[in-house]
């Protein structure tokens, strides 16, 4: 990856940390200490970032054109998969949970995703034409079927087949949020463990609950540089209380 990209990566973090760490600040001071979790809760995990600096990365090494990373991001814009959680407490700081992408969420902002960069492919495709004497049209039907003549697809196809992949497979982000199990909320940390078969796994996050909403702000002894720290915090709404 070059030096652009590293850059680019660097920024965009600065800017969500800055962001999540002066939410959570706030949070923590005037954050109330009800421990009551029962409900049905919703969030939105966020993946325009990873979307925009990965078709950033393949389009720059089109030749001759330029392009920025604020370019890509113009396109892409408010890509999210929903994420479900419902917590029924049995006792006082425990219950049980359970935790879903939903598979339609993460198709629809897969699929916008490459739409957004069918459109910035088409762009710089034309633009790259212009460069090289083309004189027919330009316009985004005219690029659309250029590529569907030359690579006997669409252009969203042809970059879903051939292009990188913009977003984390949905089997790893199930793998890393979804499932069932018991859960025990103490002293700012909600401990979950997630029951598959005869194996049980243990995930302790950091959580703040305000009002409506649950924010779980990272994993503790995770790799900060794994996969899906890249999407802490993440804030939950309460959509339903379990006892209505």
């Amino acid at each position: 990856m070059g030096k652009a990209i590293k850059n680019a990566i660097f920024t965009l973090l600065l800017l969500t940390l800055s962001a999540s760490t002066a939410l959570l600040a706030y949070l923590y001071f005037f954050a109330s200490d009800n421990k009551e979790l029962t409900g049905e809760w919703s969030a939105e995990l966020d993946m325009t970032g990873q979307a925009a600096v990965t078709a950033f990365s393949w389009l720059q090494d089109i030749e001759a054109v330029s392009l920025s990373l604020e370019d890509v991001e113009s396109y892409m814009q408010d890509l999210t998969i929903r994420l479900d959680l419902t917590l029924e407490q049995t006792a006082r700081g425990e219950g049980r949970f359970q935790c879903n992408i939903l598979p339609e969420s993460y198709d629809a902002c897969n699929q916008a995703a490459y739409e957004a960069f069918a459109a910035a492919f088409q762009e710089l495709l034309a633009e790259r034409l212009s460069m090289a004497g083309y004189t027919g049209s330009t316009d985004r039907e005219s690029m659309e079927a250029l590529v569907a003549e030359t690579f006997g697809m669409s252009t969203v196809s042809y970059l879903m087949s051939y292009g990188p992949a913009l977003l984390p497979a949905l089997e790893d982000l199930q793998k890393g949020y979804g499932g069932s199990g018991s859960y025990e909320a103490s002293e700012g940390i909600l401990t979950r463990a997630f029951e598959d078969g005869g194996i049980v796994t243990t995930k302790m996050e950091y959580y703040i609950q305000k009002d409506s909403n649950l924010i779980l702000s990272g994993e503790i002894g995770s790799d900060p540089n794994g996969l899906l720290e890249d999407y802490y915090p993440v804030i939950y709404a309460l959509m339903q209380p379990s006892n209505q």
